[in-house]
């Protein structure tokens, strides 16, 4: 596995596109499909760890950046944002919504803009990482680059 597969360079292009070109992605020897495998592989706390969970509400497709430390509590956000029932998307959904796999979804890289919410948890960390289009790739962000990055809406997600 090397930077240049083509789903990690998606995302490395998406952030220059969006002026964010210091920010360089670590390609880890294992997997990081989970944000305990994500954590250990980096020496951070879970909590540090932006997962990125695709759901579908009403067909559509919804992107939730929460802490690894966390599990959404779907009725709360969609109750907060009134959305219908956020459902767990199943692979091909994921897939098709952001041209990566489960495991590897990137907040940004996707075919189209997905609407976004990150969980306020993740602002508690000075360096935030998310995944980059690969179970193996990752990089380092902030709480406040992500939603800037994610055009995204923080939000109490659990």
């Amino acid at each position: 596995m090397n930077a240049t597969h083509p789903r990690i360079q998606q995302v490395v292009d998406a952030l220059a596109e969006r002026g964010v070109v210091d920010e360089v992605v670590r390609v880890l020897p294992d997997s990081a499909r989970t944000a305990r495998e994500a954590a250990d592989a980096l020496g951070t706390e879970v909590g540090a760890i932006a997962n990125s969970l695709v759901f579908a509400s009403g067909g559509e497709p919804v992107l939730i950046l929460t802490s690894g430390a966390h599990q959404v509590d779907t009725a709360l956000v969609a109750a907060i944002h009134d959305l219908l029932p956020l459902e767990r998307a199943d692979p091909d959904f994921v897939r098709a919504a952001t041209g990566q796999v489960i495991g590897g979804v990137a907040p940004i890289g996707h075919p189209a803009p997905l609407r976004t919410f990150v969980d306020l948890a993740l602002r508690d960390h000075e360096v935030v990482w998310a995944a980059a289009g690969h179970p193996h790739a990752v990089f380092a962000t902030s709480f406040d680059q992500l939603v800037e990055i994610t055009g995204g809406t923080p939000t109490e997600v659990g």
